[in-house]
C-alpha cells in the first residue's frame, strides 16, 4: 500500500502544473483599480513601495547570481531604499546586467506573472513568488528587510494554500497589477531626483560610468521597459475578457 505521502506527490504535482479558471471579469477590473489606489496615492504608496523595492533589489542579486557574480547580501530599508551587494568584477557584462536589473525587475516579474494568469497557471505564480521570497531571504542581511520579506512570503504561502481558488485568482491578479503599474512610478520618481541634481549615484549614473553612455538613455530603457511591459501584461490580463 501506497503511504500518504507518496500517494500526495502526484497530486500536488497536478495542483502546482495544472490551469486554474480564468476569474469573473469584476474581478480582473476591481484588482486592477485597486492596485491604481495603491500606487497612486503618495501616502499609501509610501507603505506600498517597499513590495517594489524587495523585487528591485532580488532583480539585482538574481542577475548578480546568473551572470556568476558572487552575491553577499540584501539590505531593505524603511524609507523605501535598498541596497544589493555582490563581489566580482567591478566592469563587465556582468556588472551591466546586474546594475540594469533593478529597476526594470518589478515590470518584467509583472509581464511574466501576467503570462502565467494568461495561461490559468495561477497556482504555479503563486508557489514560484513564495519560492523566490524564500531565496531572497537567506541573503537579507538586516532586521527589517528579514521582517518585510517574512510578511511577503507568509502571505504568498497562506493564500497559495489555505485560500479558496477564487481567492488565489484575486490575490495572484492584485499582484500583478501593482508589479506593472507600481514598476512605471520609481522610473518617473528617478527622473524628478535628477532633475533637481539628486540621486548622483542612482543605477542611471552607475550604468552611466560602467558604459559611458548617458545617464538620461539609461533612464530611457527603464521607462521604455515599464511601459511596455504595462502594455503587454495589460493586454494579457484583459484578453478575452
Amino acid at each position: 500500500m501506497d503511504s500518504p505521502a507518496v500517494t500526495a506527490l502526484p497530486d500536488l504535482w497536478d495542483r502546482l502544473t495544472g490551469t486554474q479558471p480564468d476569474p469573473g471579469l469584476w474581478v480582473v477590473l476591481a484588482t486592477l483599480l485597486a492596485a491604481l489606489a495603491v500606487v497612486v496615492p503618495h501616502t499609501v504608496w509610501r507603505l506600498a513601495r517597499n513590495a517594489i523595492t524587495i523585487a528591485h533589489e532580488g532583480g539585482h542579486g538574481l542577475v548578480a547570481l546568473l551572470t556568476g557574480r558572487q552575491l553577499t547580501g540584501i539590505r531593505l530599508h524603511s524609507d523605501t531604499s535598498g541596497l544589493t551587494v555582490s563581489r566580482g568584477k567591478p566592469y563587465g557584462l556582468g556588472m551591466i546586467l546586474t546594475a540594469a536589473a533593478g529597476y526594470t525587475a518589478p515590470s518584467l516579474l509583472g509581464l511574466g506573472g501576467a503570462a502565467l494568469l494568461a495561461a490559468g497557471r495561477i497556482t504555479l505564480l503563486l508557489w514560484v513568488a513564495t519560492a523566490l521570497l524564500v531565496a531572497m531571504l537567506v541573503m537579507i542581511r538586516n532586521a527589517y528587510g528579514v521582517l518585510t520579506v517574512l510578511l511577503a512570503g507568509g502571505a504568498f504561502l497562506l493564500v497559495s494554500w489555505l485560500a479558496q481558488p477564487q481567492v488565489q485568482a484575486a490575490f495572484a491578479y492584485a499582484v500583478v497589477w501593482f508589479l506593472l503599474f507600481g514598476g512605471v512610478r520609481p522610473p518617473f520618481e528617478l527622473q524628478a531626483k535628477r532633475s533637481r541634481g539628486g540621486a548622483g549615484d542612482s543605477d542611471a549614473d552607475q550604468l552611466s560610468r560602467l558604459t559611458h553612455v548617458p545617464a538620461g538613455l539609461w533612464l530611457f530603457l527603464f521607462h521604455a521597459v515599464s511601459l511596455c511591459s504595462l502594455i503587454g501584461g495589460g493586454r494579457w490580463l484583459l484578453e478575452g475578457l
